[in-house]
């Protein structure tokens, strides 16, 4: 069984940005069985790394799925996998690590994104995009409930708090968006190091006018060119090609991925 209903063209790129002195973003790209991942660690000094590297580590064992559900029953399991590690290797060290993630999966003509943190997921469909994803952080949860409005959110002091990482706590919560996969559709996901320094609107124009390699480079200048204020990692999917139709909300298209 083909994992992948339709022809993928990725690529990926990570950077340690113009100020940090080293990067703890990780990345995986997997066509073939039709997972892409950023993944954002915290936690001081190579700590980060190594709770962003043991999520790429783990899901880079998922393998080849005999269906959608097996896809999302694989994911989760290495997920899962994931977070003990690190909770382990926090208790070892007696300090607190994560990190935040941003996943697409995509088998037979269906994707389903999942996040946990403030890595994001970008969807370029008919010349539009959306943001799949939204942020696990305090100053999103404050726009929620309307306390704040997105101007004083852009310069909220605890704006960059996360509520939801992997290996913060035993219990691991993530969300998730499905739908349909349309030839066209680009799927962006970066770490918050790019969307710190870049708008929608230019990921939009940088995703809709090249190949996935020459995107990710774009995007990356600009953040460098920016000042690069964190660590930076972009990864950009590009489902077949042609036109195609606005975002499904729909979260019933999808659900042998999403449960």
């Amino acid at each position: 069984m083909s994992t992948v209903a339709l022809p993928i063209d990725s690529f990926g790129v990570s950077h340690k940005g113009c100020v940090r002195d080293h990067n703890e973003d990780n990345y995986l790209i997997e066509p073939q069985t039709g997972l892409w991942v950023v993944a954002d660690g915290m936690g001081g000094h190579e700590a980060g790394e190594v709770a962003s590297a043991s999520i790429v580590d783990h899901l880079a064992t998922i393998g080849i799925a005999s269906s959608a559900p097996d896809l999302r029953a694989r994911f989760e399991d290495r997920l899962g996998r994931a977070n003990a590690e690190i909770r382990d290797i926090s208790r070892s060290r007696g300090i607190t690590i994560g990190s935040t993630f941003a996943a697409l999966l995509a088998m037979d003509g269906r994707f389903a994104c999942l996040w946990a943190g403030d890595s994001r997921i970008y969807l370029v469909r008919n010349g539009s995009i959306f943001q799949v994803s939204k942020d696990h952080t305090e100053v999103q949860e404050l726009l929620d409930r309307g306390m704040i409005s997105a101007e004083e959110a852009r310069t909220w002091p605890r704006r960059n708090v996360i509520t939801h990482a992997v290996g913060v706590s035993d219990e691991l919560e993530i969300d998730f968006q499905q739908g349909e996969l349309i030839p066209g559709d680009v799927f962006v996901l970066g770490t918050d190091g790019l969307t710190a320094h870049v708008s929608d609107a230019e990921i939009e124009t940088a995703a809709g006018s090249a190949t996935p390699r020459a995107a990710c480079q774009s995007l990356l200048d600009m953040v460098l060119a920016r000042g690069g204020t964190d660590n930076v990692t972009i990864v950009l999917v590009k489902i077949g090609g042609g036109r195609n139709d606005a975002l499904h909300s729909d979260r019933s298209a999808a659900e042998g991925l999403a449960r």
